[in-house]
């Protein structure tokens, strides 16, 4: 009782926490006159003084010293805070100028990227099902080109900028909120600098009124909020079922733009759509039927180490799936106490082990 319990605890935590990276696009209008730039750099700001806190509060500050002496993770970290940022700041600029969908769209191709990223780089074999759903991937993005009469760059930066940032985290391989606190420590004095620079030229939004002013400083909230929801549920649920909610977000963004903010929809971006959703429906598919095949091969070798044959465990007529012993990329969520969100949507390995998602940026 008490597991299940805590699935299900795990579960509305998943849920909360994609959720509030699917609803974010309703938050940043509210912080307008403030542009993008002032946006990201205060969102930097108060992200470092939550998660401060919140180490205090747990803790948990023996990475610190460790981290400090390990110029290869630091230089990855930088990495990271750069392409987030990245990430971050067109991220907001696209929700405030009317381009919610095409935000949308890039988390919702993110698995297909990461997935090329880890066959370019990391030299990773697929199967034919995550073939078929990368060259599914690109043809809607043809189609979408077409469509816009031009590449869809904001859902191409998103992705690859957020697919890079997972590669890093990655590489660093530190827990959600310790890695959050080194990226934003990066980033804290360039925004800080970037803020003070604004005020002295009389161009800073923050002190246009108390309520601007608080809704700025919630930015913090916002950003450390859903990662700790997130990492309640990556330690209650299996990674599998993380790794299907990471699509909550970009759905719900999606829904958003178009029935919120009323963008248009023409045929052929239903049709660029269409073709991304049949991609990710083929790489679930095949995640699903690779952690069935891992958990029937699990079972077999702890029978044999338990003294049991496969004839002792079959019912006459069964056979056993047979294994490839790989998972599929795309197919698991990264608890943030292993690795970063984010979005953690939907994040690349060595081609053998089950590819980490990330949790959405939002």
């Amino acid at each position: 009782m008490k597991g299940k319990n805590e699935q299900r605890a795990g579960l509305l935590y998943g849920i909360g926490a994609y959720g509030m990276w699917g609803l974010v696009p309703l938050f940043w209008p509210l912080l307008e006159p403030a542009g993008a730039v002032e946006i990201l750099a205060h969102r930097m700001v108060w992200s470092l003084g939550v998660v401060v806190i919140a180490l205090l509060a747990l803790r948990r500050w023996a990475w610190v010293r460790e981290l400090a002496g390990q110029p290869r993770r630091l230089a990855l970290i930088a990495v990271a805070a750069a392409v987030i940022s990245v990430n971050w700041g067109l991220y907001i600029w696209s929700v405030n100028n009317g381009h919610v969908v095409e935000a949308s769209l890039g988390y919702f191709i993110n698995p297909l990227v990461t997935i090329a990223m880890g066959v370019l780089l990391l030299g990773e074999r697929l199967r034919p099902a995550q073939w078929a759903a990368v060259a599914t991937g690109f043809a809607a993005v043809l189609v979408l080109a077409i469509g816009y009469g031009q590449p869809p760059w904001i859902s191409l930066v998103l992705a690859f900028s957020f697919a890079t940032y997972g590669l890093a985290k990655k590489k660093v391989g530190m827990g959600g909120l310790e890695s959050l606190a080194a990226e934003t420590a990066v980033l804290f004095l360039p925004a800080l600098g970037f803020l003070l620079w604004l005020g002295a030229r009389g161009e800073s939004t923050f002190g246009s009124g108390a309520g601007h002013a608080a809704l700025l400083a919630t930015t913090g909230l916002v950003t450390a909020i859903p990662l700790i929801c997130f990492g309640a549920a990556a330690i209650r649920v299996p990674l599998s079922v993380l790794g299907l909610l990471q699509y909550l977000a970009p759905v719900f963004q999606f829904g958003l733009g178009v029935l919120y903010f009323h963008e248009e929809m023409p045929p052929e971006r239903w049709a660029g759509f269409g073709l991304v959703w049949v991609a990710l429906a083929l790489l679930t598919w095949d995640a699903l039927r690779a952690a069935r095949r891992n958990r029937s091969e699990a079972l077999r070798l702890a029978a044999l180490a338990a003294g049991v044959t496969p004839d002792d465990m079959a019912a006459p007529g069964d056979t056993a799936a047979p294994s490839d012993g790989t998972a599929a990329p795309g197919d698991t969520a990264a608890p943030p106490d292993d690795t970063a969100a984010p979005g953690d949507t939907a994040a690349p390995s060595d081609g053998t082990a089950a590819r980490r998602t990330e949790a959405p940026s939002g």
